[in-house]
Formats: structure tokens, sequence, C-alpha cells
């Protein structure tokens, strides 16, 4: 006989590293709401509300703006696979894991895919970009705009007018940065974007933020193959997101819930006041850090704030640090990926977890782990390094 499963009561956890999020509790009682059909008027008002939110997010006046059934990854592929046809160019910039990522899905979408690398950390100079696209004439340059593995933020200004030059569409990964720090759709004369809930936005992962030009459109409509995947397949998926609201799926209604109050917080918080609050409890972060010695992965100026990326010191290790972390504390961090595995801690201030509570209790439990492990630094230096920060600012740091 199967024994009896005990009722779901998960450990409390602060949620410190590159996603999830912790929830914001509107978000969590949004998702609490009971379920309306997902064809009926009213849950299809709540789509065309989630969509004008995303507009605003994202910045952008695009019509085919939409949230993806899927996470991040699945962002990724829509974009890519209703882009690409079998043959297509596709140049893809690589520095951390996520642009591997692109270049894998490109392959599977049949693309002959030419990598343009950096270094991890290190981001990708206009030049650079405008030789390769001189050189190969693609069709699609895909960018990662906050390198969730390395920490790394890419300069963006530039680029759409260089792709437009070359006849290039320009895509681009902001699945770390939305809502995080500043993504100008328009400005930056993007034509595919995608995202994810799970991190600045602070919902649930399940649903993918997308957004297309309507150069992207034209593209999409003007393909000699079908797309290699039904269900991600954006001309019938945007039938149902659309005026003619045509049955495609069933839409997860309980994530929609939670995108849109989570898009209702962002609103009302406003996009500069939660861009200058990111890098506020950044900053404090930085200077704990500092105060331990402790150094940024990313290159100087091109840090993100929501996702420090940070070498891990000589004579800490890096399981059992996240280990007494968890285990002690309830924080989770992140380790590195590839490249950085086992070099990096990944420490994440994302959307509600980006408050300065959960700055001074980290710095502080940091502080005993690598006590315990036998680093040597002034004791509380973190702390009283992060509430200069706090106090200089003029911010309070009960908030």
């Amino acid at each position: 006989m199967t024994a009896a499963i005990s009722e779901l009561s998960p450990s409390p956890r602060i949620l410190m590293g590159p996603g999830p999020s912790d929830v914001h509790p509107r978000v969590l009682r949004a998702m609490a709401t009971p379920l309306i059909g997902h064809l009926d008027p009213e849950f299809l008002t709540l789509m065309n509300e989630t969509q004008q939110l995303l507009r605003y997010v994202f910045q952008t006046q695009n019509t085919l703006t939409f949230a993806v059934s899927g996470t991040g990854s699945a962002g990724m592929e829509t974009c890519v696979v209703n882009l690409v046809e079998p043959g297509d160019r596709m140049v893809v910039c690589v520095n951390g894991v996520f642009g591997q990522r692109m270049v894998d899905v490109a392959q599977r979408a049949g693309a002959e895919v030419t990598v343009l690398e950096r270094p991890w950390g290190d981001v990708f100079p206009l030049e650079q970009i405008r030789e390769v696209l001189r050189q190969v004439r693609p069709k699609v340059l895909g960018i990662v705009h906050a390198e969730t593995s390395t920490g790394a933020c890419q300069p963006m200004d530039g680029l759409g007018e260089l792709c437009h030059e070359f006849d290039t569409l320009l895509l681009v990964d902001t699945v770390t940065s939305l809502a995080g720090i500043p993504v100008a759709v328009d400005r930056w004369q993007a034509d595919a974007v995608y995202s994810g809930t799970q991190k600045c936005l602070s919902a649930p992962p399940g649903l993918a933020p997308v957004t297309f030009s309507p150069r992207a459109v034209e593209t999409i409509h003007r393909r000699k193959h079908r797309v290699q995947s039904w269900y991600l397949d954006v001309s019938l998926v945007e039938r149902y997101w659309g005026q003619e609201r045509f049955y495609h799926h069933t839409a997860p209604i309980t994530m929609i819930y939670a995108l849109r109050e989570a898009l209702r917080l962002v609103q009302e918080e406003g996009l500069e006041n939660r861009f200058a609050r990111h890098q506020l409890h950044h900053r404090a972060l930085r200077a704990g850090l500092a105060a331990l010695g402790i150094r940024y992965a990313a290159v100087e100026g091109h840090q993100l704030p929501q996702l420090n990326a940070v070498w891990i010191p000589a004579g800490a290790d890096d399981a059992i640090t996240r280990k007494m972390l968890l285990e002690r504390f309830g924080i989770e961090i992140g380790g590195g990926l590839g490249e950085f595995k086992g070099k990096v801690w990944r420490i994440g201030l994302m959307g509600y977890s980006c408050r300065a509570n959960n700055v001074l209790l980290f710095l502080a439990a940091l502080e005993q782990c690598l006590l315990a492990q036998g680093l040597r630094f002034p004791e509380g230096a973190a702390v009283a390094a992060a509430n200069r920060v706090y106090r200089e600012s003029g911010f309070a740091t009960a908030g």
C-alpha cells in the first residue's frame, strides 16, 4: 500500500538566487482567485489589460505583445522558431550560458548560425557586432541583454540602428532585465524581445512575455515554411491574443492572474522608481561584499544590479557556504554555471526580493558562514558598509 503523502509545507525561504525571486503577497492572493473560462468575456478583458501593462513595462507600442504559456526558455524558442526558417543565417552573441542556449535553439530550427564570442563576464562592443553583420549579412542577430550566468549587462544603444543598416532583425533576451533595469523596446528598435515572470516581475515561473515589432510580424507572415512548433506558432497564437479570440490552447488562467497583478505592482511603483530601488540595494550589497574582499565577475561598468555574480573568495567552499546559508538562515543563492561553475556565487536582488532587510540579513549571514570556514575580516564590516550606503542615500533601513 502506498504511504500517505503529507500536506504541502515547504520550509520558509528567502530567494536571493538567479531566479525565481520571492513572489509578492499580492500576487499570491491573486493566484487564489477562482477560475473563470479562458474564453469568458471577463477573462478576455483581463488579457487585454495584461497586454496593456506588458507594453508599459516593455516600453513599446507593439500590437503583438503577449505572454507565451511557458517559462522564459519558451519565450526564447518562440522568438527564434518564428523568425528563422531552415537555411536562414543567424548571428548569436555568446558570453554566457544563455547565449549558448540561443545557439542550440537556432540550430534546431535549421538556422545557419554564426557564433560571436566574448569572454564570460564581458560585453560586446558595437564595432565587433558591425564587423560580423558586414561579413555574414544575417536575417537575425540574437543577443542577451542581462546574462544571468555572469551578471553582465549588454549596452543596447545603437544596436537597433546597426541591425536596420544591414536589414537584420534584432532579437533580445530580457529574461533577467525586464522590470529591474530599463528595457526600451521601441527606443532600441528591437524586433523580437522575450522575458520571464519569475525574476524582476516577482511572479511564479510559467509565462514568458514577448513582443514583436511590425517588421518582425511581417517577417512571420511571409514565411515559406510552417513554424516547426504548432504550440509556439505566433501566426496561430496571435489569433487568440488578438481581436479574433480564436481558440488555440487553454490559457494558464491562474498565471495570467499572477502576471497581471505583478504588472500592476510595477505600474504603481513606476518604472524609474523601480529601477532606482534595484540600484540602491545593489550599491549597498556591493559595498558590503567589498568589505569582505569579494569582487564582481562581470566587467566594471557593466554589472547588473539585480543579479550580482561574484568570485568566491579564497578559502571559502562553494557548496558548504550555500548549504549553510540555506539550512541556517533560509537564504538561497545560486552557484556558477558553465565556465563559472564552482567559481562564482550569483546573488539575486530581483523584484520583491530587492529589499534592505534581505541585503542586511544576507551580509550578516554570509559573514558567519565565512568566519566559520576560517576567513578573517573585521566582524560586522559588511553590514556596516551597507548601512553607510543606506544612510548616505537617505534611505530608512527598516524599509
